[in-house]
């Protein structure tokens, strides 16, 4: 069995210049915080990227305050009860990122239309809302056996997805919990996908994520701080509360800085 396993600079050395990046875990659990950190301190070539998730928290705030991102995918992007993302707030309204307008279902019938090889994925989604008026690549089609005029959402492409997990074996097999996300969709629909994990084991039992879907694989003791990682360790508010606090008062450039020289 290949032994996939390599740093962490290794794992942000795959990330290329205009990549699309999915980054795994849901709003504050268990996303992939110390891959970012990596990523913007030793792979200075990753930039003009698409942030491609579900929902897009902290990490994300990061490289869009950092300037790495052109555009975001994302039917969310927010700390939760800490409340607005502030780095993508301010991009976003100063018009310095390109907003793909998306939805649950957008991003979810999408990445169907990329896993099935197709080029879009019909549903009724969006029927009677303004939203096609703000995706010109989004079309209406006509069922060919009923007449039913339908969405038709173009497929996702999906470059690099970073996943976080609570355990990993050498061959890439991972183990994420009980709070999936759509993370398994995002290891099937990109090109290369890396495992960062708390822990990594010889071999794995189960898995939820199969090592045959994985290139790569880096250990990340507390890799998710400050979101949580259940049930291994809990969200840091504190920390949370300080980066927007620290934002606010216009020291995100002082903040990244530090951050990355831990």
């Amino acid at each position: 069995m290949m032994d996939k396993t390599v740093s962490l600079s290794e794992a942000a050395a795959l990330v290329l210049a205009g990549s699309t990046l999915a980054l795994g875990g849901m709003t504050l659990y268990r996303r992939p915080l110390t891959f970012t950190r990596t990523l913007l301190r030793e792979n200075s070539a990753a930039r003009d990227l698409t942030l491609l998730c579900f929902t897009a928290g902290i990490e994300s705030d990061l490289l869009v305050g950092a300037g790495r991102v052109r555009s975001v995918r994302s039917c969310y992007f927010g700390l939760e009860a800490f409340g607005l993302a502030p780095m993508f707030t301010q991009a976003a309204g100063e018009g310095a990122i390109k907003i793909v307008e998306e939805s649950e279902a957008s991003i979810a019938f999408g990445i169907r239309a990329s896993l099935a090889d197709v080029g879009f994925m019909p549903s009724r989604a969006w029927m009677g809302t303004d939203l096609p008026r703000l995706r010109p690549d989004v079309k209406k089609i006509k069922d060919p056996y009923s007449d039913e005029e339908l969405i038709a959402f173009p497929a996702i492409h999906c470059d690099v997805a970073v996943i976080h997990a609570l355990r990993a074996d050498r061959t890439g097999n991972a183990v994420i919990g009980g709070n999936p996300g759509m993370d398994l969709e995002l290891a099937l629909l990109a090109d290369t996908t890396l495992i960062t994990t708390e822990e990594l084991v010889e071999k794995l039992d189960k898995a939820d994520i199969p090592g045959p879907l994985v290139e790569a694989v880096a250990l990340a003791p507390k890799g998710a701080l400050p979101t949580s990682c259940h049930p291994l360790y809990w969200l840091d508010g504190e920390a949370i509360i300080d980066y927007t606090l620290r934002c606010r008062a216009g020291e995100f450039e002082q903040y990244l800085q530090e951050a990355l020289d831990k």
